[in-house]
Formats: C-alpha cells, structure tokens, sequence
C-alpha cells in the first residue's frame, strides 16, 4: 500500500514538471516518455494540456528568447528552440524579435568580455570568434568589431 501511494501518476509528473518552468509539447513529451507505461497515452495527455492552455509552444519560445537575448545570438537561440522541438513559424517569429535587438546585444556581451578594442588581426579573430560562439552573425560581428577597430585606429 505504502508502494502505490509512492506511484505518481503520469499526469501528475507531467503537472510539476510544468510548475517549475515552461516545456515545448516534445520537451514534455521526452521527459514523460521515462516513467510512461505501455497503457498510457503520451500525446492524449499533452493535448489536454495544450487544450487547457497548461502546455504552450508560443509562451515556451517567449520564456527562452527572453531568458537567452542577453547572452546570445539569434542563431545559437533559433538552434535551441529547433533541439526542444518547436514549430517553425515559432522559430522564425523569435528570430525575428531577436534581430530587433541583436546589435545592441551583441555589443553589450562583448563589453562585457573584452575590456578593449582588438589591437591585432589575431585579437579581432579571437573577438570574432567569441561573438560567434555565442550565436551572432558575421554581419553582426563585424559592425561590433571593425566600429570598435576604427573608433581606436
């Protein structure tokens, strides 16, 4: 008896996980997929969730663009979102947000990182590649570096 008091229905797992933080449909249904028995119904179980708005794509994108703006690019957010399994249209909406601001984004991480301007082609390839590593575009990266290689030239 004390067993089956222990036993958390899927439901109910598929309930704190979503308590803590935002899920995409497929994150959840990858995490449910662990403690599922053959008689239960994975896609059934997150459609009723979907249906009662407990279980949203959108407000998953929103939490991850927001949580991640600050700290990287467009591309490095848009390849998170395709890993957790959200829609396209989604994706191509948070990128679109992301572009808005990604200039001033990718400048205020490389304030942060580098104290100076680059003073060499070797220092402007390590800069460079940072941004990069970060998710941001060449196009961006250049217009944060070469700005901050001239303004000091």
């Amino acid at each position: 008896m004390v067993r089956e008091q222990q036993v958390k229905s899927l439901r109910q797992r598929a309930l704190e996980y979503l308590a803590k933080r935002e899920y995409s449909y497929v994150e959840l249904g990858q995490k449910l997929k662990a403690y599922a028995e053959e008689t239960d119904d994975i896609p059934a179980l997150l459609e009723d969730f979907k249906a009662r708005g407990w279980l949203s794509d959108a407000r998953f994108t929103e939490q991850i663009v927001h949580a991640r703006k600050a700290k990287f690019g467009s591309a490095k957010v848009a390849y998170e979102l395709r890993e957790k399994g959200v829609a396209d249209d989604l994706i191509a909406h948070a990128v679109e947000t992301l572009k808005e601001t990604e200039l001033d984004n990718a400048r205020e991480i490389w304030r942060k990182k580098f104290k100076a301007s680059p003073q060499s082609r070797d220092e402007w390839a390590k800069q460079a590649r940072f941004l990069q590593s970060r998710g941001f575009g060449f196009d961006i990266i250049k217009n944060v570096l070469n700005s901050k290689f001239e303004d000091d030239n």
